[in-house]
């Protein structure tokens, strides 16, 4: 028999997404495709090259790792070991053509153990999966192929009232109206957006103004303290300056939050 302790779990999702396989694979299998909908991310496009990704400011937020798989249009595959082995963290992307002008994304994301701090991160990781495969479906369907300016806000807040105090006190800043999302008056920057997607403490929009795009709002993590975020992805010839103008001020508002 098997022992379950010694195995290890995969987050097996899959969405459909606009698009050619061509078009599919440069949005999940390259630098600036993975960028726009996830995080910067840089790709040595073959087996066996690196990749490297950026989940917030500091090298401690930098993570690298190994393709395993670059077989184009359909398999791209990495993880933190140069070979997949039993018990690293891979991560796999399958793209099928599905229809005429889409496809199906399947990913897999393999690595966790068992118990209740593995359960833990199991079930956070694949919210946070399925918040972004949304997000690559926005970015597919609205700016497919287009490079996107990234915003990073970040900072961790305690939360000894609890994590629904902590999304209260993120969410003061902004003013909701149906599936509406505005900067209040007193945030640092503008932003108005649409909601296309709600998770556990999370929110997901598409941005028209200070510049179109997308975005995820998040309170994340559980225990003393929580991660709070605001990342944004904006497109066309005048996103770069906004980012540059707009990126510390959200960053400082995290911080001070």
């Amino acid at each position: 028999m098997t022992d379950p302790e010694n195995t290890t779990r995969a987050i097996e999702l899959e969405i459909e997404v606009a698009g050619t396989p061509e078009e599919v694979w440069a949005a999940i299998a390259t630098g600036p495709g993975i960028t726009a909908w996830f995080v910067p991310t840089t790709v040595e496009g073959r087996s066996g090259g690196a990749i490297e990704q950026s989940f917030g400011p500091g090298e401690e937020m930098l993570v690298r790792g190994h393709v395993h798989a670059w077989e184009p249009p359909r398999r791209f595959a990495y993880g933190e070991h140069p070979e997949p082995i039993a018990g690293g963290m891979a991560f796999e992307f399958l793209v099928e053509a599905r229809r005429e002008g889409t496809c199906v994304v399947r990913l897999v994301n393999s690595g966790f153990g068992h118990g209740q701090e593995w359960d833990d991160q199991y079930d956070a990781t694949e919210q946070g999966w399925r918040l972004f495969l949304h997000i690559l479906s926005l970015h597919l369907a609205r700016f497919g192929g287009r490079p996107a300016q990234k915003v990073q806000a970040m900072a961790m807040l305690p939360a000894p009232d609890g994590p629904d105090a902590v999304w209260s006190t993120l969410l003061g800043s902004f003013v909701l109206d149906g599936d509406r999302l505005v900067a209040a008056d007193d945030a640092p920057a503008p932003l108005a957006a649409d909601i296309t997607l709600r998770g556990d403490r999370a929110l997901v929009f598409v941005v028209d103004h200070p510049a179109p795009g997308t975005g995820l709002l998040a309170a994340e993590g559980g225990g003393e303290a929580l991660a709070v975020s605001l990342w944004l992805s904006l497109y066309g010839e005048e996103a770069a300056a906004i980012v540059a103008r707009d990126a510390p001020r959200w960053q400082a508002w995290a911080e001070s939050l």
